[in-house]
């Protein structure tokens, strides 16, 4: 009961937090601001800005990043929030809550068309920090390594040459060829040494080695993972490249 209480002034506070934001928003003309949202972990984090190695993201978020770094720092203003989740119930934090390697969601609203620079040279409105790898423990990756043959709006086929255990098991006894499913919020990684630049899936070409990550449960089928939409799909990876997916 308890519990049940303090999640409900949590969710009233945010509700009453995101009303006064659109009225500030009013207030200052810019209503019609869109809503750009990152997703990926902390690198590290000051009073003025947190540093983010983007892993995903809504779609306006996603096309901001392309021919960018994967790693982009957003600016921490006064009206900047820190919301630190646990079990589901969030609490107010500040920079300092904002641990390496913890999985965090940064909103920004800034005018539609906005380029990269634009959005972390404006402040940002909710940082929620999820903690460390939250949820990932019951969904296992699936790593596959490949050559990239075709693709149409939503699928890439790949001549599969290896990948991680679990995905070289689901590949038994099945051919070279297999097809995955993306989406809006796959994310597309070139490397070029150590360095991952964000690209558009129209930069693919035939022939270019790639990785295809795939986080799905436990027992799938390898036709259910290739259902699954990819979560990364990286050009020329490095071979060490951190399983971050």
């Amino acid at each position: 009961m308890k519990l049940r209480l303090i999640a409900t002034l949590a969710l009233a506070a945010l509700a009453c937090a995101a009303l006064a934001a659109t009225a500030s928003a009013d207030r200052g003309g810019k209503a019609h601001n869109k809503l750009y949202q990152y997703r990926g972990e902390v690198v590290s984090a000051t009073s003025g800005s947190v540093t983010v190695t983007v892993e995903a993201g809504n779609h306006a978020a996603l096309r901001t990043m392309l021919g960018a770094s994967q790693n982009q720092t957003f600016t921490l203003g006064t009206g900047s929030e820190v919301l630190v989740w646990h079990h589901g119930i969030p609490a107010v934090g500040s920079y300092l809550d904002l641990h390496a390697n913890d999985w965090v969601q940064v909103n920004v609203r800034a005018k539609a068309g906005s380029s990269i620079g634009d959005i972390t040279a404006t402040p940002t409105g909710i940082v929620g920090d999820h903690g460390a790898n939250p949820g990932k423990a019951g969904k296992p990756l699936f790593l596959f390594r490949g050559t990239f043959t075709s693709a149409t709006a939503n699928t890439l086929t790949v001549s599969v040459k290896g990948g991680n255990r679990p995905a070289l098991r689901k590949l038994l006894g099945q051919g070279a060829d297999q097809t995955f499913a993306y989406d809006a919020n796959t994310i597309f990684l070139l490397w070029q040494g150590k360095v991952p630049t964000v690209i558009a899936p129209s930069q693919l070409k035939a022939g270019d080695r790639i990785t295809v990550r795939i986080r799905a449960p436990r027992g799938s089928s390898l036709q259910q993972i290739e259902a699954t939409p990819a979560r990364h799909v990286g050009e020329h990876e490095p071979a060490n490249a951190a399983d971050k997916a």
